[in-house]
């Protein structure tokens, strides 16, 4: 995919998450944002895989009807599994105490999807990457919490921030699909549309 050939296409971002918004950037795309109000809600009777690309479909379905339809909206959802848990954004500084304490010294697993829909055409894909984090103390826990936004992360941490660098010892699988978005299954979808 390159970036030029999508300079004459309105791209839209239906996220308001800084993370996307800068991997997006980084690819060379140029876009605007647009807050999608969804239900965030976890179905928990659905599959991980399932429960991540649906609410990502949600996400564009939400801003679809705002712009014209050769319009280029792109949206993505993540998850956190832990165990049988899964973690979406946590609301309260205790629950993101939480994660993190499920998180601290054992595995986990991130996935990530991406949505895009172009002239009523829709790719639905999703990526998932395991992590393992080192002991984490209640002190690496507070301070994370009260420095860091750990309210707009899945499983209350971004990889690329201070408890990334302190924690994670092993990762298997894209970065980038633990920061929030799969770019490299972004790539491959926008390299299957036809202008």
């Amino acid at each position: 995919m390159l970036p030029h050939n999508f300079d004459n296409i309105k791209i839209v971002l239906a996220s308001q998450s800084p993370r996307r918004a800068e991997l997006l950037k980084n690819l060379g795309l140029n876009f605007t944002t647009c807050a999608a109000q969804v239900d965030e809600t976890i179905n928990l009777g659905l599959p991980h895989n399932q429960i991540v690309q649906t609410i990502a479909l949600k996400k564009v379905k939400a801003v679809q009807p705002t712009f014209p339809p050769d319009t280029l909206i792109i949206g993505g959802d993540t998850i956190v599994c832990c165990g049988e848990q899964i973690f979406g954004k946590p609301k309260t500084p205790q629950e993101a105490t939480y994660m993190l304490q499920c998180l601290s010294n054992r595995y986990h697993s991130v996935m990530s999807s991406v949505c895009v829909c172009y002239k009523g055409s829709f790719w639905l894909d999703y990526d998932t990457a395991y992590i393992h984090f080192l002991p984490l103390s209640q002190q690496d826990i507070a301070y994370y919490t009260d420095t860091y936004a750990p309210y707009d992360k899945a499983g209350a941490y971004g990889i690329q921030e201070w408890i990334g660098m302190r924690a994670i010892d092993k990762i298997e699988g894209s970065f980038y699909t633990v920061m929030g978005f799969p770019t490299h299954l972004l790539c491959n979808i926008l390299e299957k549309i036809k202008l």
